[in-house]
């Protein structure tokens, strides 16, 4: 029996390769810094030859969707201005190609098979990590952390709320039963270990902040789109009221309290004030795509010494804001945000209009997860890593024409439950 090719590049029909591509790109974002230049090679290797499969289906036609692009090109710009021409050149053209691949998985990925793809990647990835890994001691707070296999608990605790995020969008958002059922409970418990052990206030927070939000959306999704548009404008200003309230009432220093933090965030609001004032001196056009963080470079040798970063690699500001606009100005900073503001817009658009939109159901969850890590960590900006291809692949579904449902929202869930 002769398979056609074009089932590689049809959504749903291709989920065999699909998973095991989303699971495969997951582990190299993870570990490539361990596995080295063959691993990205594997990355490119899963998704660049499915463009001689059918290019058109595969590539499409992104020249209304410029703005998908901006951010990548404006990078692969700054090498003209960049203080380190060279570092800026091989970053920017590897941010740009992992841009490419994210949207070609954008046009061969079904929401279902990147959420599927996104249990075993991340399962994966950690089972590596609890086998290889080991714990750190973290100098400027006294503690041992858990960090897996790799070098910050962060990163870690990222991926532990990707695959808490994942396992539960494949059972209460998709529906998912028998075996996938189970994968998902054992990825869930396995991140939920990963999480506690990381001992990353960052990451347990946001994934309670995510979770909540998922399960608060499921309640309005109840509603006609009518009035859910009303119950989450009403719920939106209410949750800002709050959280204005709890800054002014103490209650983010009780929060941190808990995980053992203090205001500074163990010296991150010092590391801000650094990275704006960095900022201030080339606010246009920053200093060139990551060309801050060089070695020999008088700040950065200053703070990696008050830091305590013996490997003088692997720093940044812990904020997706500031880093931006030190590395590429304003201008920069305008055009990564507005990717990140469309994809999280969009979707909750498509989510509060539709009568049963799953795609963007799951993937208001990840924009969201992305927008809230944003004040903390760089997870967008850098190439051959989750954040920066969850990014794109989030914005770039807006990019697709929709089908156009004229059936009952009970019909659809029928028909899309018989059509798996």
């Amino acid at each position: 029996m002769r398979i056609a090719r074009s089932t590689l590049v049809q959504p749903g029909t291709n989920m065999p390769y699909g998973v095991v591509a989303i699971a495969l790109s997951f582990l190299v974002f993870a570990y490539s810094a361990r596995f080295g230049q063959a691993s990205i090679l594997l990355y490119y290797a899963l998704w660049f030859p499915l463009v001689l499969v059918d290019y058109r289906r595969v590539l499409g036609n992104y020249v209304k969707y410029l703005w998908l692009f901006a951010f990548a090109v404006f990078t692969i710009l700054s090498i003209f201005w960049s203080v380190a021409p060279s570092v800026t050149a091989r970053a920017a053209i590897q941010y740009f190609t992992h841009v490419v691949c994210a949207l070609i998985a954008v046009r061969v990925i079904d929401i279902r098979t990147l959420t599927l793809g996104g249990v075993a990647g991340v399962g994966i990835v950690l089972i590596y990590s609890i086998l290889f890994g080991y714990y750190q001691y973290d100098t400027l707070d006294g503690t041992y952390s858990f960090v897996g296999a790799f070098a910050s608990k962060n990163q870690l605790g990222f991926y532990a709320s990707l695959g808490i995020y994942f396992a539960y969008a494949a059972v209460i958002i998709l529906g998912e039963r028998r075996l996938w059922m189970f994968a998902c409970g054992g990825v869930g418990l396995l991140a939920a270990y990963c999480l506690l052990a990381s001992q990353s206030a960052t990451s347990v927070l946001t994934t309670a902040v995510i979770v909540g939000l998922s399960l608060g959306m499921r309640v309005i999704l109840f509603l006609s789109p009518h009035h859910r548009k009303m119950l989450f404008i009403g719920a939106a200003v209410f949750g800002v009221i709050i959280a204005v309230a709890g800054v002014y009432l103490g209650a983010v220093d009780l929060v941190l309290g808990l995980f053992g933090k203090d205001s500074t965030l163990t010296g991150r609001t010092y590391l801000w004030e650094q990275g704006i004032e960095a900022a201030a001196q080339h606010p246009f056009f920053g200093v060139g795509y990551q060309a801050y963080w060089v070695q020999g470079f008088s700040e950065p040798e200053r703070l990696w010494e008050e830091f305590f970063i013996g490997s003088r690699s692997g720093f940044h500001f812990h904020n997706t804001f500031i880093e931006t606009t030190v590395e590429t100005g304003f201008i920069g900073l305008l055009l990564l945000v507005s990717v990140l503001v469309i994809a999280f817009g969009g979707h909750i658009g498509r989510l509060l209009g539709d009568h049963r939109n799953d795609e963007s159901y799951v993937l208001f969850g990840v924009a969201a997860l992305l927008v809230v890590r944003a004040f903390v960590e760089i997870d967008i900006l850098n190439p051959y890593h989750v954040g920066s291809f969850l990014l794109y692949f989030t914005a770039g579904k807006l990019a697709l024409a929709r089908p156009v449902q004229q059936i009952t929202p009970l019909v659809y869930y029928d028909h899309m439950r018989l059509a798996r």
